[in-house]
C-alpha cells in the first residue's frame, strides 16, 4: 500500500493510499480531512468541501493537476525543471548530492536567447558598454577593440582565479554550479544558450571545477570562486569527476559574476539548520523526561497569546512527543504529584528560544530565492544593458550571520541541559551518568567537549557583514564578507549538531537509571534508534566513536520526521 507524507499548514501527515489510481484531488482532500480531525476547532473549517487548496511537489514546488492520478503524477523524479524562479533550497541540496539532473524550460531558453541578442548587437555596433567592450573596475574607461574581446574574457577568468585554501567538496561545487545555472536561466546575463547548455552538460556529467573555499569578499559577486569555476570550464585548472577524481580540465566557457558561492553554501546551511532545529526539540523532550520536567509550559493557550508561528510549532512538537495516547509516559506518571513548581529555562523556554532559529531560516530562505545576478543585467524587452548592484552579497551575508546566531542558541541551551543531566544535585541521577563514579568518569569530559564547542560558536557568531575592506582601487569600496558568513554558518551548525549528539547520548543514558519505567511511544523509538548504534554505558570506554555515531544519526535526520512527496497548500 503506497503512503504519502503530506504537508498541511506547517504539519506533516501520513496518508495511506489503497491504490495509485486515486487522484491528486483525493489526496488533497484526505490530507485536509486528517488535518481537521487533529484540530479541536477543525482547523477553522466547517467541512473538507469548503476548503480550496492547490497541491504541489515539495521538490520544485510543481503545481499538480487535481484530476491526475497519483501513479502518473509522482513517478518521474529524474529531472528538476529549472526556469530561474522555482528552485528551492531543498532542490539545491538534492542537486548537490547528485540525485537529479538539470534541464531548461522552453521559457528559460527563450529568455536566454533574447538577452544574448542584445549583447551581440552591442558588440556588432561597437557600443561602449562597461564590462562588455571595456575593462573592469579601475579600467572601466579603457575601451577594448572588438578583435580582443575574447581575450578580455579569458584574461578576466584567469586573473580573477586567485582563491586559496582547500577546494569545495564535490557536493558543494555541484550546488554552486547548479545555482549558477539557475541564475543564468533567468535570462538577464547575456550568456549564449549554447554556452549555458554546455554548463548544464558538465553538471549532468558531474564534471566539477576546482574551487578554493577562500578568497571572496562578497561584493562584486563571489569573483574568485566563480572564476575558478569558469577556469575549469574553459579548459584550464582542474576538474573533478566520479571516475577520474581531480584531473586536467576539459570543458570551456566563462561566467564569473554573482553571489552563488554565498547562496549555495547558504542553502546548505538553511537545510541543515532546519533539520537540526526539528531534531533539537526531540532531544530536548527526551532530556525533559529524564529530568522529570512538566509539560505545562507547552500549553496551547500560552503560545497562542504570543502568536509567533515558530514558537507555536515548537510547542506543538513538544506536546506531540510528550503526550502519547498510545503509550502514556510512565516516567511522567511517576512524578505527577511532586512539589516542583516550574522547570529551568532550558527546559520550559525551548519554544521561545528555539523559534529565533526559525526566523533566521525564513530570512535566508527568502534571501536565497531572490539572489541575483551580475553587475551587468541585460533587459531584452528594453534592448539595453544596465549596470547595477545586484551582485552585492550584503543581503545573504546578513541573513547568514543571523542564522548563525539563531541556530547557535540550540547548542547553548543543549549544553546547559547536558550539565543538568550530569550534575546529581540537579538530576537526581548518578554523577556524570555512570555507576561507580570516581572509578568511572562517564560523561564528565563529553560535557567539556560540548562546552568547548559552544565557546567556539560564540566567536564564530560575530557577524561578518559588519566588516568591510575597500578593494579594486576603491571602486569596490564596500564589501559584504558574505563568503566567510556562509562558511562559518556551516561550522556553527556542525558544532550544534555535535553538541546535540552529546545531549542525545546523555539523555538515553539517563533513561537507563529510570528503568523499568518507560517514556512515550515516540521517545521510546528515539531511544531504540540510539541504542541500535550505541550500547548503554556500564563503565568507561572510548567515547569519541559513540559521539560520532549519534552525530551521524542527526546529520542523516534519522531522529526527525521523513520529508514528503507532495505538499498541500491552502488558498483561503
Amino acid at each position: 500500500m503506497p503512503k504519502y507524507t503530506v504537508h498541511v499548514r506547517g504539519e506533516w501527515l501520513a496518508v495511506p493510499c489503497q491504490t495509485g489510481t486515486n487522484t491528486v484531488r483525493w489526496l488533497g482532500k484526505e490530507a485536509v480531512r486528517r488535518y481537521m480531525k487533529n484540530k479541536p476547532d477543525n482547523g477553522g473549517f466547517a467541512s473538507v468541501e469548503e476548503v480550496k487548496f492547490c497541491v504541489r511537489r515539495c521538490k520544485g514546488l510543481g503545481l499538480l493537476d487535481h484530476d491526475d492520478t497519483l501513479e502518473d503524477t509522482l513517478e518521474d523524479n529524474e529531472f528538476v525543471e529549472v526556469d530561474g524562479n522555482s528552485l528551492t533550497t531543498e532542490d539545491l541540496v538534492n542537486l548537490g548530492k547528485g540525485l537529479y539532473k538539470i534541464k531548461l524550460t522552453p521559457e528559460a531558453e527563450a529568455k536566454v536567447r533574447q538577452s544574448r541578442e542584445v549583447i551581440e548587437r552591442i558588440v556588432k555596433e561597437q557600443t561602449v558598454v562597461y564590462g562588455i567592450t571595456t575593462g573592469f573596475g579601475k579600467f572601466a574607461r579603457t575601451v577594448i577593440p572588438t578583435s580582443k574581446l575574447k581575450e578580455l574574457q579569458v584574461n578576466l577568468v584567469r586573473s580573477h582565479s586567485a582563491g586559496i585554501g582547500k577546494p569545495l567538496i564535490p557536493e558543494r561545487s555541484r550546488m554552486l554550479l547548479a545555482l549558477r545555472i539557475n541564475i543564468l536561466a533567468k535570462g538577464y546575463s547575456g550568456i549564449s544558450l549554447e554556452t549555458l547548455q554546455q554548463v548544464i552538460e558538465a553538471f549532468n556529467a558531474s564534471c566539477l571545477p576546482y574551487i578554493p573555499e577562500k578568497g571572496t569578499v562578497g561584493a562584486s559577486g563571489d569573483l574568485a570562486p566563480l572564476s575558478h569555476l569558469a577556469l575549469g570550464l574553459i579548459g584550464e585548472g582542474k576538474m573533478w569527476s566520479p571516475k577520474s577524481g581531480w584531473a586536467d580540465a576539459k570543458y570551456g566557457l566563462a561566467l564569473i559574476n554573482g553571489t552563488q558561492m554565498i547562496s549555495s553554501l547558504g542553502c546548505e546551511a538553511v537545510e541543515r539548520a532546519s533539520a537540526i532545529a526539528r531534531q533539537a526539540d526531540i532531544v530536548a523532550a527526551l532530556t525533559l523526561e529524564v529530568l522529570k520536567g512538566t509539560t505545562k509550559a507547552f500549553d496551547t493557550d500560552i503560545h497562542a497569546v504570543r502568536a509567533h508561528r515558530g514558537q507555536i510549532e515548537v510547542a506543538f512538537r513538544f506536546r506531540s512527543l510528550l503526550d502519547s495516547d498510545h503509550h502514556p509516559s510512565e516516567i511522567a506518571e511517576s512524578h505527577r504529584f511532586c512539589d516542583r513548581v516550574q522547570d529551568a529555562y532550558t527546559l520550559r523556554c525551548c519554544p521561545q528560544i528555539g523559534y529565533s532559529e526559525m526566523c533566521g531560516t525564513s530570512v535566508i530562505l527568502h534571501s536565497c530565492s531572490h539572489l541575483n545576478l551580475s553587475f551587468k543585467m541585460v533587459f531584452a524587452e528594453r534592448g539595453e544593458t544596465i549596470s547595477g548592484g545586484n551582485f552585492h552579497g550584503e543581503y545573504p551575508a546578513k541573513a547568514l550571520d543571523y542564522l548563525s546566531i539563531g541556530v547557535h542558541e540550540l547548542a547553548a541551551i543543549s549544553e546547559r541541559r547536558i550539565e543538568r543531566l550530569c550534575n546529581p544535585s540537579l538530576s537526581e541521577l548518578p554523577a556524570f551518568l555512570v555507576t561507580e563514579g570516581g572509578l568511572n568518569s562517564g560523561f564528565m569530559i563529553a560535557h567539556c567537549t560540548a562546552a568547548a564547542l559552544v565557546s567556539e560558536n560564540k566567536a564564530l557568531c560575530h557577524p561578518s557583514s559588519v566588516d568591510s575592506l575597500s578593494t579594486s582601487a576603491a571602486t569596490e569600496d564596500h564589501v559584504s564578507m558574505g563568503g566567510w558568513a556562509a562558511r562559518k554558518a556551516l561550522k556553527v551548525i556542525e558544532h550544534v549538531e555535535q553538541v546535540l549528539a552529546i545531549e542525545l547520548l546523555a539523555a538515553c543514558q539517563g533513561i537507563e537509571f529510570l528503568r523499568p519505567l518507560r517514556t512515550t511511544t515516540p521517545l521510546e523509538k528515539v531511544y531504540d534508534l540510539v541504542r541500535s548504534v550505541v550500547r548503554p554505558w556500564l563503565k568507561d570506554r572510548f567515547m569519541a566513536p559513540d559521539i560520532e555515531a549519534a552525530h551521524r544519526l542527526l546529520v542523516e535526520q534519522k531522529a526527525g520526521v521523513d520529508t514528503g512527496i507532495c505538499s498541500v497548500t491552502h488558498s483561503l
